[in-house]
């Protein structure tokens, strides 16, 4: 047990430094959404009846002003539950309609440094029959063309690459992938859950034919999200009944949620390029407050591209555990995913990291209600602790 915690130390509410798990819901997306909760509650497929019409009607806003913020049509868009259903439909769905298409299991890609979920459905295709290839990325995070064109095989039918890393904030170069799997006749999916509203996403300009979104990721709801499907790639269903979604996510659908979902884009879209400004600036400060005070920190990732919002750095020879232990009275930060079921990093050891070193790290990650005020204390906090455990 330690005899002081950084509350001790630091005294002052907790500091928000977690925004890459969760976002508070925006005051407006809350407005929004309160209707149809309470008087518009009705089901969006009863069109027999103006409560339905009614629901209907805003499902169908709601879904024009998402597909417009990605330059797709509506009908390219269909509703989840979040990314991770998105990505299992994407990835799942897709793969397993492309080997009754082609009467065989082929071969499919993706990073080490993915979200567990895209690596636990690539991992259920490789169980069914599919060859993996589960691709290292360089030391910070990022590939390039050369190193996926250096893995596909004629039989490669699918290729996964997260837009934005969730621990390391890495931006890869989707662009230059799709060109090559365009090339190759091979379909290409990225997880954006941690893009979209914080970069500009244009599916044309990304070349991606599955892209994964979810809404709590930009001070939107939790429980919704979608996956946008070019028009002519198949995909199997995951589960049947009711038609909704094309046949392709049965269920009725969360009226409130998904104009909790179309609230939250309308919002971070309308300033984007603003708050991601202030939030860079907000970022290096933290970075260079905490690199002055202790120059042995080592930055994970590529400091660009990356997003705006992310900062994960490695605290070399302190113990993880005791690290977390100082802080987490005073910071909410995180070690790595909020999905990483208490292991280490997969992510920080893919790009090198020893696994004590993967649990002596913080990912802190900025939002819209970060201030200057909570990054100085931040500062304060982390580097309190960092002493401590150093015995300064």
């Amino acid at each position: 047990m330690l005899p002081t915690t950084s509350a001790d130390l630091i005294p002052g509410d907790l500091i928000q430094l977690d925004h890459q798990a969760t976002t508070p819901c925006h005051p407006l997306v809350v407005q929004a959404m309160k209707p149809w909760w309470e008087q518009e509650w009705g089901n969006a497929s009863s069109r027999q009846h103006r409560l339905g019409l009614t629901a209907a009607a805003a499902v169908a806003s709601a879904r024009h002003r998402l597909a417009s913020h990605l330059g797709v049509e509506d009908d390219e868009l269909i509703f989840t539950s979040g990314a991770t259903e998105a990505n299992n439909l994407a990835l799942l769905g897709h793969a397993r309609a492309r080997a009754k298409a082609e009467g065989r299991c082929g071969h499919v890609i993706t990073l080490a440094t993915e979200h567990h979920a895209v690596l636990d459905p690539m991992h259920q295709l490789q169980r069914e029959g599919f060859a993996l290839t589960v691709l290292r990325p360089q030391d910070n995070g990022l590939i390039d063309a050369d190193m996926l064109n250096d893995v596909l095989r004629d039989d490669t039918q699918m290729v996964s690459v997260m837009a934005a890393n969730n621990e390391i904030g890495v931006v890869q170069p989707l662009r230059a992938l799709a060109d090559l799997c365009r090339s190759r006749g091979i379909t290409l999916h990225t997880d954006a859950a941690q893009a979209f509203g914080h970069l500009r996403l244009n599916r044309d300009e990304l070349g991606c034919d599955l892209i994964s979104l979810s809404a709590h990721k930009l001070n939107g709801p939790k429980g919704i999200g979608a996956l946008v499907k070019r028009r002519g790639v198949s995909i199997q269903p995951l589960f049947w009944g009711g038609g909704q979604e094309q046949e392709l996510r049965p269920g009725t659908l969360p009226v409130p949620l998904i104009v909790g979902f179309a609230a939250a884009a309308d919002l971070a879209h309308a300033d984007l390029e603003t708050w991601q400004q202030q939030l860079t600036l907000l970022r290096d400060r933290l970075w260079q407050g905490l690199k002055s005070r202790h120059p042995q920190l080592e930055m994970n990732g590529a400091h660009q591209p990356r997003l705006a919002h992310n900062l994960n750095i490695t605290i070399a020879d302190v113990s993880g555990v005791r690290l977390h232990r100082c802080l987490k009275r005073s910071l909410a930060c995180s070690s790595g995913s909020a999905c990483s079921r208490g292991e280490p990093s997969h992510v920080l050891q893919a790009i090198g990291r020893s696994r004590r070193e993967a649990e002596a790290s913080l990912r802190l990650s900025l939002g819209r209600t970060t201030t200057a005020a909570e990054i100085d204390r931040a500062v304060d906090v982390i580097s309190a602790c960092i002493n401590q455990l150093h015995g300064s």
